[in-house]
């Protein structure tokens, strides 16, 4: 990586403790999520993974494990993985895309919506508390 011809001025104690607030904000949110999601009786991976498939992009409520590799930063085969034990726990269901044969669309199941709820509207207060620490890195 290219050095800048400028030479990067230091942070200041205080741009350095709002980010660092906002790191320890960040650990409080994934920490309560996973607390969260073993508590409603599922892994923190399918709660990330239901979280994913319900808030897909297009707002359809069904993705692709490809999709999921992808926003996810994870192997394909890791997916596929976590998919089928997910899919093996009744967290979720598989459907052919009536449109292109090599492609299955991903839903939750009736019990995976019934979990995901529960933990979604748990996290309320955490998701808040997130934004504000968001909010106060620009302070």
């Amino acid at each position: 990586m290219p050095m800048a011809t400028k030479q990067a001025t230091q942070p200041t104690a205080a741009e350095a403790a709002r980010v660092a607030e906002f790191r320890v904000a960040l650990r409080r949110f994934q920490h309560q999520t996973d607390v969260v999601a073993r508590e409603c009786g599922i892994t923190p991976a399918w709660y990330l993974l239901l979280l994913q498939i319900k808030g897909a992009p297009d707002l359809s409520e069904q993705t692709t494990v490809t999709a999921l590799a992808d926003r996810l930063r994870l192997a394909q085969s890791s997916v596929t993985e976590l998919v089928s034990r997910a899919e093996q726990a009744d967290l979720l269901e598989r459907k052919p895309s009536s449109t292109d044969a090599r492609v299955v669309h991903l839903r939750l199941s009736a019990r995976g919506e019934k979990i995901f709820a529960r933990a979604f509207r748990s996290l309320g207060s955490e998701r808040e508390a997130l934004r504000a620490a968001i909010a106060h890195l620009d302070d």
